[in-house]
């Protein structure tokens, strides 16, 4: 078993950042990375709105610079899952992997959420050529395009409403005839001149185009009558919820209603000694440069409190008999 002063649970933007601030402060910090870098930053084509890099970078290799900048300062990267821990008996936390088993003195979550999808055919092979589940990332790929988005909630109108910046005109397929989201966000989309509605629908197929070249169409099927259509369309994008990695912590840490990671302004949570930042606690955002920032603040947060930890268990040595 190894012990460790800080354990980083997700290798995402939040992650990484975490990894940096705490390497630098001295603390060699474990990244348990999971099996892929970055999350889901690693699956995006292009990234263009965070700052300092005025001419776009893609997910994967933002993900491998932030990696690079932490290991330079004595971070470790593990691509290795985590299969249980123990938040129950305080620090030092007890972390078991698929390949070890770590005890920490402070724990950062930064293992994210993902979204939700269609489980149709066709969605996997075009996720970041046709396919997306971020407006705000990749709405500037779509400008002039007509586009389809997916979904009935507060997102899928807020995230088609922003699309409308970009493309020539947003298509919302909706599997009901009425929709889930704020009625100010339903009379901004019906009096949307960009924006139309397709009912009772749902997707079963998004077909690709010519020579495999992004996305032609969606294939489409009637909730109601049963029949097939084939819908026209550049770009899929979907908006059907997010899903946080929750599982693991089981009941050992204060969720939402949900299923998001509790923390305070110090993005503390309800466990003295382990923090959360990014996706995991934040299901409004969503962006890299807030998930840089959440890491940062949860790693300050982290290192002060290992800090008062020290100082008060020197005190306690210290105590005469």
């Amino acid at each position: 078993m190894k012990k460790e002063r800080v354990v980083i649970i997700g290798s995402g933007p939040a992650g990484l950042t975490a990894a940096l601030y705490t390497a630098r402060a001295q603390l060699a910090p474990v990244v348990i990375a999971g099996e892929q870098l970055g999350g889901q930053v690693a699956i995006t084509h292009e990234i263009e709105n965070y700052p300092g890099f005025p001419d776009g970078l893609s997910g994967p290799e933002l993900v491998e610079r932030m990696q690079q900048h932490a290991e330079n300062f004595g971070a470790k990267v593990e691509f290795d899952l985590v299969e249980s821990v123990d938040f129950r008996s305080g620090s030092p936390f007890h972390i078991r992997t698929e390949d070890d088993e770590y005890l920490a003195d402070a724990v950062i979550i930064t293992i994210g959420a993902d979204p939700r999808k269609l489980l149709v055919p066709g969605e996997e092979e075009h996720i970041g050529t046709g396919v997306s589940y971020c407006g705000t990332c990749d709405g500037f790929f779509f400008r002039g395009k007509d586009i389809v988005v997916v979904g009935g909630g507060d997102s899928a109108l807020e995230e088609g409403i922003f699309l409308t910046r970009f493309a020539n005109s947003v298509n919302i397929i909706h599997r009901r005839d009425e929709l889930r989201a704020g009625i100010q966000l339903q009379t901004r989309a019906f009096n949307n001149e960009k924006i139309s509605f397709t009912w009772n629908s749902v997707v079963e197929e998004i077909v690709g185009g010519d020579n495999g070249g992004g996305v032609s169409a969606v294939r489409l099927k009637d909730t109601v009558t049963g029949e097939e259509t084939l819908h026209p369309t550049e770009g899929v994008f979907i908006f059907i919820g997010h899903d946080p990695n929750n599982a693991v912590f089981g009941d050992q840490i204060a969720l939402n209603e949900n299923g998001y990671i509790i923390t305070d302004q110090r993005y503390r949570t309800n466990v003295e000694g382990v923090f959360a930042a990014g996706e995991i606690q934040d299901e409004i955002w969503r962006q890299v440069a807030t998930s840089v920032g959440q890491g940062t603040s949860a790693a300050m947060a982290a290192i002060q409190w290992l800090e008062e930890r020290e100082e008060e268990l020197q005190v306690l040595e210290e105590a005469p008999a």
